[in-house]
């Protein structure tokens, strides 16, 4: 359900002020179907981009779409994307050069989880249960050492949380080949579906089986490396996990 956006989105990304309020609609985050499934409540949106692992970022190159799908990590109202420093986003999106502050990288991120499949008597009415979050905005170069290495953490905690603490640090070399992307939660919606099949009165008597059936994520076993030297325990992060 869309929430009425407050006064205080104006605030500056990841303050207090933004906490417990509703991003503002734009041209680009409404819908243009089934408006009644998307939201801007700013605690769905953190909820479904905290779960899942991979983003599909999108961008253009010489004219023509791109579309990547990389690891994220979320620190307050900003995301972070990292790479290699010659990937194509990051180079796009580089530092200032011949003195120009840089213009960033005009970008659009996706995140999708899939609930259920929903199976209807028809074919046209088969569909999806899901949740994602689309942002729209100016990604731009991370050069701050801080703001770089709180970003990597971020990624790696964004995929096992407290593992940052729980491995070696990259290292002078390891930074240098690493180039990150920022990008502010401002232009940002979430769309959700739920629910059953929506099939057509005059199908109700076919005899075709209807129904969702509801997806889950987890997690098996673990498998320790070979290499591992005995007496290492698993942690207790990942016994959660």
């Amino acid at each position: 359900m869309q929430t009425t956006p407050s006064t205080t989105d104006t605030a500056a990304p990841g303050s207090a002020a933004t906490e417990g309020a509703a991003y503002a609609p734009t041209d680009r985050t409404v819908p243009t179907r089934a408006r009644q499934r998307a939201s801007y409540d700013r605690e769905t949106v953190h909820a479904i981009l905290d779960e899942a692992y991979v983003c599909h970022l999108g961008f253009v190159r010489d004219g023509s779409p791109v579309v990547l799908p990389t690891l994220y990590g979320r620190v307050g109202e900003r995301l972070y994307v990292h790479g290699s420093t010659g990937s194509r986003p990051l180079h796009m999106a580089g530092a200032a050069r011949d003195g120009q502050e840089d213009p960033g990288l005009e970008v659009c991120l996706t995140v999708t989880h899939v609930d259920g499949l929903v199976l209807a008597r028809s074919a046209f009415h088969h569909s999806i249960n899901y949740r994602s979050v689309v942002v729209h905005g100016t990604a731009h170069q991370v050069t701050d050492p801080e703001e770089k290495r709180t970003a990597l953490d971020a990624l790696v905690d964004h995929v096992v949380p407290g593992r940052s603490a729980d491995s070696r640090p990259a290292n002078a070399k390891e930074l240098a080949a690493t180039a990150v992307l920022r990008l502010d939660l401002n232009e940002v919606s979430a769309k959700a579906r739920t629910g059953g099949p929506n099939d057509e009165p005059e199908d109700m008597d076919l005899p075709h089986w209807s129904g969702i059936v509801p997806l889950r994520k987890g997690h098996d076993a673990l498998i320790p490396s070979a290499d591992l030297a005995p007496g290492i325990e698993i942690p207790d992060y990942l016994v959660e996990l």
